[in-house]
């Protein structure tokens, strides 16, 4: 009985694969990414805008008791921000040396606080779609500022998309892990060395 109900088991699930009925209706078309037009050649799979800005000297504005640099966006790339991106600004510290001799560069996500005897300062900024406004704001008389805070600075820009952003999966407080995370490699990053 057992051999009679596998064969037919079999024989019906035979049956079954090899059943095929007429073709039906011919499909509609689907539409364009985003019921769009298509995207230009070359910039379909933009994921993100890094920039790096080499010689960044603030300006101190007395009035407020503070520095600022603005940057804008249309100075070093062609790509429009929309207001879903998400915008991270970086400042280089500087090269750190380990007990084994290994040499890292380090960044700092703004905002970034340093402390004084005098107070505090912190590197802070404000964006628009088209620029972004780099402060130091502090609680002590900032004209008395060292240089070495003012002039000369090295800012990284990172431009991502806000569906890429908005994934919860990017530790931006380390640029190394948002730089991989983007693939972007620190040969593709466009450095600009202001005058």
């Amino acid at each position: 009985m057992r051999k009679l109900n596998l064969f037919i088991g079999a024989l019906a699930a035979l049956f079954i694969i090899s059943c095929e009925g007429p073709q039906g209706p011919q499909g509609f078309d689907g539409f364009d990414g985003e019921r769009g037009p298509a995207g230009q050649d070359g910039v379909d799979a933009i994921q993100a805008q890094v920039f790096e800005l080499e010689g960044v000297n603030f300006t101190y504005d007395a009035t407020d008791n503070l520095y600022d640099y603005l940057i804008t966006f249309s100075d070093f790339t062609s790509f429009e921000t929309l207001k879903e991106d998400v915008v991270l600004i970086y400042r280089y510290d500087g090269p750190v040396e380990f007990g084994d001799g290994a040499v890292e560069d380090s960044w700092g996500l703004l905002p970034q606080n340093y402390f004084f005897d005098e107070g505090i300062i912190q590197y802070v900024f404000s964006h628009t779609l088209f620029d972004a406004q780099v402060f130091i704001d502090g609680n002590f008389d900032l004209s008395t500022l060292s240089t070495d805070f003012t002039d000369n600075q090295i800012l990284r820009v990172v431009i991502i998309p806000g569906e890429i952003a908005s994934t919860g999966k990017l530790d931006t407080s380390n640029i190394n892990s948002v730089m991989a995370h983007l693939g972007v490699t620190e040969q593709e990053i466009q450095k600009v060395t202001l005058q």
